[in-house]
C-alpha cells in the first residue's frame, strides 16, 4: 500500500521512497512536484502555502522533469523558498519571482587560524567591534559609499571590481561561485533607481535574516573532505549572510512590472501573478538575465567588502595581519538565482535556466564548475542555522544531480512569520537567554530583530541536513556553532 499524505488544502502527496513525495501530475500541471523530507519536516511545510505554491510552479512553459522543494521550504513570493525549477532555455521561460527580490541573496565562510581558546574572554570586544564597523540595518550606508560610475564597475565585474581596488585577493575570487563574477552581465539593464538604491548599500548586511556570526567548529563528519576544506574541530570561523540589498530588489521589482506588461498572454494561464515569466528567446528574458547577472555581481561584491571589514577588524582585535590569521575564503554559495546550466533531461543534455530560490547549488566531485581546490572532494555547501542552533558545511553529494538539478537547500527555513516571532518574543530576553546559557553574544540594531530571528522562529536545523545527507544530494562534512552574531 502506497504511503500518502493529505494536507487541510486537499493536496495529496505520494511517498516515493524515504524522504521523497510526490504530488502527482494532474490538470494544467506540466510535471509533478516533489518534496524532499522527513515526515515531520512535510507536516512542518504543510502549515502554510508552499505546498501549493510549489504545485502552481508546474505550469511553468517548459518546467522539465520535476519541481522540488528542499527540505527547509516555506511560502515565499509565488514561487516557494526552498523550491528549485529546472526550465528549458530553448523553449521555456525564466521568472523574477522563482528567483526573488533579493538576487543572490547568498553566504560566505571564512576560515581562521584561531581555536576557540583564543577568543574566549574577548567575544564582547569583538561583536562591538564587528558591529562598529559592518554596516547593518534598513538604512543605507556601507563600506564604501560610491557613485553610480562605481556602481555601474560593480555590476560589470563583480568581485573582479574589489580586487582591482584592493578589496580581494586573488585567492577570493578562485574560492567563490563562478569565480565571484557573471559576464553575462549589462548594468545598462539595471536602472538607475536600482543603482541609485544600491551606491550607498557597499559592503552592508541589510535587515532581516542576514547576519555576520563569528563560529566555532565543533564537529568533524567526513574527516578527508574537511581537510580538503581547510577545517577543524575547535578552528574559529565566520559566516556572512547578505544578497544584493536594495539594487537586486529594484530589479526585480522593474521585470515583474515590465512582463506583466509584455507577456500578459502568458501570465493568464498561470495560476499565481507573482510566477509571471518572460519567454525564452524574448527580448525581456535576456534582458532581465543580464540584469540579474549584473545584481549576482553586486551582491558577490557586498559580501567581499563586508569580509574586507571583518578582516580589518580581527587584525585590530588580535593585533595581527589578516593574513598571519589565515583569515581565507572557504567558499561563497549564491541561494536566490537562475542560471543557464547543462542537465539530462529524458536521456538527452539540456541546456535549462535552474531557477534556485532559497536553495544551493551542490555539485559532486568531477563538476568543472566547482573550484579546482575542492574538485575531487565536491563543491562546499553551507547551511546557516538559527543563533541556537548552529550552523553546517556540506558537500555536493552523487545524487544531486538526477534528484535536484544539483541542489540542496540553504537553512533552517522559517516556522513563524516575522509578525508572529515578534509577538512571542521578547529580543532583549532572547539576547540574555543565548549569553547567559549558550555563551551566544548577540548584537543587532533593535530588540524586534532578536525576536524575528529567535531560534523558536526557524526549524530544527539538524534534520534539514540529516535529509540532505540522507538522500546523497548534499553529504555533511562539519558542523559550526555561534560564538558572536551581528544583525541589521
Amino acid at each position: 500500500m502506497t504511503d500518502t499524505y493529505e494536507t487541510d488544502a486537499g493536496i495529496r502527496l505520494e511517498k516515493l521512497r524515504e524522504n521523497v513525495w510526490e504530488i502527482p501530475q494532474e490538470g494544467e500541471m506540466r510535471v509533478p512536484a516533489r518534496v524532499l523530507a522527513s515526515r515531520s519536516l512535510l507536516e512542518e511545510i504543510a502549515e502554510d502555502r508552499t505546498l501549493q505554491q510549489l504545485k502552481n510552479t508546474t505550469h511553468l512553459p517548459g518546467i522539465r522533469k520535476h519541481a522540488v522543494c528542499m527540505p527547509d521550504g516555506h511560502q515565499g513570493y509565488g514561487f516557494p523558498v526552498g523550491g528549485v525549477a529546472g526550465i528549458d532555455a530553448e523553449d521555456g521561460c525564466i521568472s523574477p519571482g522563482a528567483v526573488g527580490y533579493d538576487i543572490n541573496c547568498g553566504v560566505r565562510m571564512m576560515k581562521t587560524n584561531l581555536s576557540y581558546d583564543d577568543l574566549q574572554g574577548r567575544e564582547e570586544e569583538l561583536v562591538d567591534a564587528l558591529f562598529e564597523a559592518v554596516p547593518s540595518g534598513l538604512g543605507g550606508g556601507g563600506v564604501v559609499e560610491s557613485d553610480v560610475a562605481t556602481v555601474d564597475a560593480i555590476l560589470d565585474r563583480g568581485m573582479e571590481w574589489a580586487l582591482e581596488e584592493g578589496y580581494a585577493v586573488e585567492a577570493d575570487l578562485e574560492h567563490c561561485e563562478d569565480g565571484g563574477v557573471r559576464h553575462e552581465s549589462d548594468p545598462s539593464k539595471v536602472s538607475q533607481k536600482a543603482k541609485q538604491r544600491g551606491s550607498n548599500q557597499i559592503g552592508s548586511l541589510g535587515s532581516g535574516n542576514h547576519f555576520l556570526e563569528v563560529q566555532r567548529v565543533t564537529d568533524v563528519f567526513l574527516p578527508a573532505v574537511a581537510d580538503a576544506f581547510g577545517l577543524e574541530e575547535d578552528q574559529i570561523v565566520v559566516l556572512i549572510h547578505c544578497g544584493s540589498r536594495g539594487l537586486g530588489h529594484q530589479t526585480c521589482t522593474d521585470y515583474l512590472r515590465k512582463i506583466e506588461q509584455a507577456h500578459g498572454d502568458l501570465l493568464e494561464q498561470l495560476p499565481d501573478r507573482e510566477l509571471a515569466a518572460a519567454p525564452a528567446g524574448s527580448r525581456l528574458a535576456e534582458e532581465y538575465y543580464q540584469a540579474m547577472g549584473a545584481a549576482i555581481n553586486f551582491a558577490w561584491t557586498n559580501r567581499q567588502l563586508v569580509m574586507h571589514a571583518t578582516r580589518q577588524v580581527f587584525e585590530d582585535v588580535f593585533d595581527r595581519s589578516w593574513e598571519s590569521l589565515g583569515m581565507e575564503l572557504l567558499y561563497d554559495v549564491a541561494h536566490n538565482i537562475a542560471k543557464k546550466e547543462l542537465h539530462e533531461v529524458d536521456g538527452e543534455e539540456r541546456e535549462l535556466y535552474v531557477h534556485r530560490k532559497g536553495a544551493t547549488r551542490a555539485f559532486p566531485a568531477g563538476r568543472p564548475e566547482v573550484p579546482a581546490a575542492y574538485r575531487d572532494v565536491g563543491q562546499p555547501v553551507i547551511i546557516p542555522g538559527s543563533m541556537g542552533a548552529g550552523s553546517y558545511v556540506l558537500r555536493g553529494g552523487a545524487e544531486a544531480m538526477g534528484l535536484t538539478f544539483g541542489s540542496t537547500a540553504h537553512g533552517a527555513g522559517r516556522l513563524m512569520s516575522r509578525t508572529q516571532a515578534k509577538k512571542t518574543y521578547w529580543g532583549e530576553d532572547v539576547r540574555d537567554d543565548l549569553r547567559e546559557q549558550q555563551h551566544v553574544y548577540v548584537k543587532a540594531q533593535s530588540g524586534a530583530t532578536i525576536a524575528e530571528e529567535a531560534p523558536g522562529v526557524y526549524k530544527d536545523v539538524s534534520e534539514v541536513v540529516r535529509v540532505s545527507d540522507a538522500l546523497g544530494i548534499g553529504d555533511k562534512v562539519a558542523r559550526t556553532y555561534p560564538v558572536c552574531n551581528i544583525k541589521g
